[in-house]
């Protein structure tokens, strides 16, 4: 099977939203909350990758929104698998896609296989199965949706969730303001850095900037081989905020730079947003969530600083956690 050049891929990069296809593949029916960024992820996906595309989800919220009643708002074929098995699941697909090609029992054709996965089953628990995936040759992309938190069983911290965060397992107290000190895991670059034989690797928010996460999606499937993206999805439920500002949340959490937005193919960085050059202070972010109403400015100083540091210090911001002036000894 062969893939397009890069003028190819160029010229099917959607350049307004009169562009964007008005075939729907992820309809009506679903239970997603109000506001929820996950399902416009979902729909915003699979309009980029078209008809021709296989996926699979693992257990998370978009599971249980998509399954009501023994039907489902997917137009495309899609399968249900467990919460740690994304990869093995995307593997599993495309496998199987090239073998019945190969004996010739289904037309020798693109077919785009795609997984996608909350922050527990991509993040936490599904990490070494993504890792695994991204280590064969079989063309197939793994979205990680995030919401910072295991929201389908009401709103646990995981590896991902935000510094200072209160979550159902780290409420705030009068002992102990802030609970949560674990610093945002920072999967796309970990992916992207371990695995140097895979071709695209991307962070993305569906809001922001806009045609930015279909884009990538686009450059992702033609890319030969595995993909990756990790898209930040604001959620009123577990952000606690109101569901009509979620765009506008998406948008901060890219123009504070808590959220890098870049894109690495052929080992080459891209800042989608280049927060070195402008940056809005964090805590205009932080202060539009309730799960950071405890933080006094001691807190939002320490996040500001932290971000700082990431766009100021490291060697690549956002990717590599090492400061410039590194000395090695021989």
């Amino acid at each position: 099977m062969t893939f397009i050049s890069e003028e190819q891929i160029k010229k099917k990069l959607l350049k307004g939203v009169h562009d964007i296809p008005g075939e729907e593949l992820y309809t009506s029916g679903h239970r997603t909350c109000q506001g929820c960024e996950s399902a416009l992820v979902m729909r915003q996906f699979i309009k980029a990758a078209g008809p021709r595309t296989v996926a699979s989800g693992s257990t998370g919220c978009m599971y249980v929104a998509n399954t009501s009643y023994m039907t489902t708002p997917w137009v495309v074929p899609w399968m249900h698998t467990q919460l740690g098995a994304g990869g093995s699941s995307a593997v599993g697909m495309a496998a199987g896609l090239r073998a019945m090609m190969r004996k010739g029992k289904i037309v020798d054709e693109k077919i785009n296989v795609i997984s996608f996965c909350g922050d527990i089953g991509g993040g936490d628990m599904g990490l070494s199965g993504i890792s695994g995936a991204l280590q064969t040759d079989y063309n197939l992309l793994i979205i990680l949706y995030d919401n910072e938190s295991a929201a389908n069983t009401d709103i646990q911290a995981t590896g991902l969730t935000t510094w200072g965060a209160q979550t159902t397992f780290t409420p705030t107290g009068t002992k102990h303001r802030v609970m949560h000190k674990r610093w945002k895991k920072n999967v796309a670059a970990m992916l992207a850095v371990g695995h140097p034989n895979v071709k695209y690797v991307a962070t993305a928010c569906a809001t922001f900037p806009p045609l930015d996460f279909m884009n990538k999606v686009t450059k992702a499937l033609e890319a030969g081989g595995p993909a990756f993206i990790h898209s930040l999805d604001p959620c009123p439920k577990g952000w606690d905020y109101h569901p009509r500002y979620s765009h506008e949340v998406g948008e901060l959490a890219i123009k504070s730079g808590i959220f890098p937005l870049y894109e690495i193919a052929n080992g080459v960085v891209t800042y989608n947003y280049d927060a070195r050059k402008k940056r809005t202070p964090v805590k205009e972010y932080l202060l539009n969530q309730g799960r950071f109403s405890h933080f006094t400015d001691t807190e939002f100083n320490f996040v500001q600083s932290r971000v700082d540091e990431m766009w100021e210090e490291w060697e690549l911001p956002g990717i590599l956690p090492i400061k410039s002036g590194l000395k090695v000894s021989t």
